[in-house]
């Protein structure tokens, strides 16, 4: 179950911003994932399919890291490092 963090103000706007990002890289993502699994008869949803559709959701976690590193290097946090 996902943990809710109590933010400020400045993180809530933060947040906001990483997620604005997140969420635009998931959606091409989700996209590419529906495609491939969509191209897929059912014996070959598991093995290569399966890695395929992990490294998406990899890229997806990777935008995150990169959406705050440009986020904090541009100044746009006051939360300490």
């Amino acid at each position: 179950m996902p943990t809710e963090h109590t933010l400020t103000e400045d993180q809530n706007q933060e947040a906001a911003r990483i997620e604005d990002l997140i969420l635009a890289t998931a959606r091409t993502e989700a996209k590419q994932i529906a495609q491939l699994l969509a191209s897929k008869s059912n014996g070959e949803l598991f093995g290569q399919t399966e890695f395929d559709v992990r490294d998406h959701v990899h890229r997806i976690g990777a935008r995150a890291y990169e959406a705050v590193l440009e986020e904090r290097k541009k100044g746009g946090t006051s939360v300490p490092r």
